[in-house]
């Protein structure tokens, strides 16, 4: 990409990390030039507010950069030393997340740098995988490819290890089911909790040892002899990723002494839906129902929609013990055939689950609509409602095709509205993200017996809108409310990287697509174009997830910088709290500015989305584990048969293979064919040595499933060739 086609920062928000570079840069050029935020804001000409370029700045003085003066101002810090100027790119202070690679050594992801850091297995001070470290690099990025070491361990992902029990003959030893963190656990006799040879068990880890991986020890805390491998394997990913199986004795005690049911005089202070029309749509094996929609027409041809969800916040005071755990939880975790709750199930399963024909309390989002189904007026505010009906979505979709069914008109009308609100975010520049989602049939046991790729329709389409219309009129009321800024939990996703653009659109018209770079909306609307051709081009359709890769991950964070994806200047999460610990921020800062300006300290909120979107990530790779593992394990019975595939990737060795209905994904070998194969530099396509045939991405092909390996979970394939 030229640097013309870069995307610049002038006229835009800024997230943290670039406006810090940009203020390093600012004030280095001129070392005399005395500042403040505004002023340096204005010589930057970015949209930050006051409050985020202060913020910035107090970070940069901190790290020696800037000196305050005595007239309020910041300059340059001179006198500071070369190794106090180069901290920010030498990562002395920084802080980071690890990333284990097979070898053993890891890539240290580390916010404030653009390239991740690679520390020696010898440099690593016994951290694991996705500990979080302080590290320091000797050598700056940017002359190459930044390198450093572990100085200290901040915080360990993972305390609890699943592994099989071995007897030796003076200790035990507890080998991991998941090698991604830690390879053994010592265990002294008396502290096996009886756990004889060959068991299953879940090991405390009480002493780490002085280097990676050596000389750890633990204790038992539970024998699974009578669990199922199914439950040890979604047990061991759960623990492998940071997650407690069971919510401490506080949490649960604090938890029964709640009351159910809904109180006069606590109604007496919200605003009552309850003889409104109002439904929910959910999936069919749904048991957490966290948010609901009503319907009433008004005069004039104006009708009310109010977007309802639980009100987490009335049974989760502040600061208890059920407070704090759902924050260290963060958010729930959904794998193939289970779902470990945020919450305890009381709450989750019940109190707060918004079921049909019970009141409840809820917080509101309630939009007005002319009869255009333009927005006239907007409310938010506490309720209780009476969910009339609960229909799955293959119901509500039934009613959306047919025009036929229960509350029939109130769905076809909040279609209308969803479809309008849907045409208006992609004239303004979204992007249609989609990427198959797979679903298991699964029998008694857990084991997979049927796969399918989930369809998403109108139904599903329809909750989406109406969902993400509350979350940024939530952001846009709290960021539009008060000059002054108030520090409030945004959703934010941002431009993509540049270079990975840059190859992304060079892989693209390789397959024949071009890619529009000139501008955001120019980016945006050719991705939606690459995602229309997908439909009918299987080789563009291998794109798909190369695509979403290139795009920045999004985040919780203070600093509101718009969400590129979704094209809103303002967003956050609102509509999920039961499972998801942003939203019971957002609901709990909400209500407090409903009354007045509230101001939380912006640091110690900042602290918490850092903590949330660090959660979310570890979730989503749990997520990832758990279908994985459920996909070989599927296909390991079926070892011999043939099925369809696509070539969806290539690396030296051979080329992976997506299977057409399951989306499996194997590995065949160029050693497998009848001749050597050459790997194109473009890892486009393959050539044989001899025939010249060739190979690309997005080939149909027939294979042969060769093997399914469950521990390493990779599936060995070879290509079948019709006489």
């Amino acid at each position: 990409m030229s640097k013309k086609n870069k995307p610049i920062i002038k006229g835009k928000k800024l997230p943290i990390k670039q406006l810090k570079n940009q203020l390093t840069k600012l004030f280095s050029k001129d070392k005399s030039k005395r500042l403040n935020a505004s002023q340096a804001g204005n010589k930057l000409k970015v949209e930050n507010s006051r409050d985020s370029l202060e913020h910035a700045i107090k970070q940069l003085e901190k790290e020696g950069l800037l000196v305050h003066t005595k007239e309020g101002k910041y300059r340059w810090n001179t006198s500071a030393s070369i190794e106090t100027q180069s901290r920010r790119f030498s990562g002395k202070d920084y802080i980071g997340r690890v990333d284990m690679i097979r070898t053993g050594a890891a890539y240290i992801v580390v916010e404030e740098l653009e390239d991740d850091v690679y520390v020696n297995e010898k440099n690593l001070k016994g951290a694991m995988n996705k500990d979080i470290v302080k590290i320091y690099v000797p050598k700056i990025p940017g002359k190459r490819k930044p390198e450093g070491k572990v100085i200290n361990i901040e915080k360990r992902s993972t305390t609890h290890v699943l592994g099989r029990y071995r007897e030796d003959k003076k200790y035990a030893i507890v080998y991991p089911l998941n090698t991604n963190n830690i390879k053994d656990v010592y265990v002294h006799f008396d502290q096996a909790l009886g756990a004889k040879d060959g068991d299953p068990v879940v090991v405390e880890i009480t002493d780490w040892g002085k280097s990676q991986n050596k000389g750890l020890w633990g204790k038992v805390t539970a024998v699974m002899s009578e669990a199922s491998e199914n439950d040890i394997a979604m047990q061991g990913i759960l623990l492998s990723n940071g997650f407690d199986l069971d919510f401490p004795p506080e949490v649960l005690n604090q938890v029964k002494d709640i009351e159910p049911g809904v109180l006069e005089e606590e109604v007496a202070k919200r605003r009552d839906f309850r003889k409104v029309t109002t439904f929910t749509i959910d999936p069919l094996t749904a048991r957490d129902f966290d948010d609901a929609l009503s319907i009433e027409e008004l005069e004039e041809g104006q009708f009310e929609i109010g977007v309802h969800i639980a009100d987490v916040t009335h049974y989760v005071p502040e600061g208890s013990a059920l407070d704090l755990e759902a924050l260290n939880r963060s958010t729930s975790v959904y794998l193939v055939d289970r779902v470990l709750p945020m919450l305890p199930e009381k709450l989750s399963n019940d109190l707060c689950s918004l079921n049909p024909h019970e009141d409840r309390y809820t917080f509101t989002a309630s939009f007005i609509f002319d009869r255009n189904f333009k927005i006239v007026d907007k409310w938010f505010g506490r309720t209780v409602i009476h969910s009339d009906r609960r229909f799955t979505y293959e119901e509500a979709q039934e009613v959306i095709e047919t025009g036929k069914g229960d509350y029939a008109d109130e769905i076809l009308k909040m279609n209308e509205v969803a479809l309008k609100l849907r045409k208006d975010k992609f004239k303004n520049g979204a992007i249609s993200f989609e990427s198959d989602e797979i679903k298991f049939e699964l029998d008694e046991e857990g084991k997979p017996i049927g796969m399918f790729v989930k369809q998403r329709k109108e139904a599903h389409m329809m909750i989406e809108d109406f969902m993400l219309l509350a979350n940024k009129s939530v952001a846009r009321y709290i960021a539009k409310k008060s000059q002054q800024e108030i520090p409030f939990v945004y959703r934010v996703h941002d431009l993509p990287n540049p270079d990975k653009l840059a190859d992304f659109a060079l892989f693209a018209k390789e397959l024949g697509y071009l890619m529009n770079m000139n501008t955001p909306r120019e980016i945006a609307k050719s991705f939606n174009g690459l995602y229309e051709a997908a439909k009918t081009n299987e080789q563009l359709k291998m794109l798909e997830p190369l695509a979403i890769r290139t795009m920045s991950k999004a985040e919780y964070t203070t600093e509101n910088i718009g969400h590129y994806g979704l094209s809103f200047e303002y967003y956050t999460h609102f509509t999920s709290p039961i499972r998801r610990y942003s939203d019971v921020l957002v609901h709990r800062y909400l209500d407090k500015n409903l009354k007045k300006d509230f101001r939380t300290n912006k640091a110690e909120l900042e602290a918490k989305c850092k903590h949330i979107s660090m959660q979310e990530r570890n979730a989503t790779s749990a997520e990832r584990e758990s279908v994985k593992y459920k996909q070989v394990e599927f296909i390991s019975a079926h070892i011999g048969e043939e099925f369809d595939g696509v070539v969806s990737g290539m690396i030296d060795r051979g080329m992976f293979v997506k299977l057409a209905d399951s989306l499996v994904e194997g590995m065949v070998g160029f050693n497998t064919l009848d001749e050597p194969y050459d790997l194109a530099e473009s890892r486009l396509k393959a050539i044989g040595r001899r025939s010249k045939s060739v190979i690309t991405m997005g080939q149909k092909l027939r294979v042969r499933i060769l093997s399914a390996d469950m521990e390493s979970k990779q599936v060995e394939m070879e290509m079948v060739v019709e006489e």
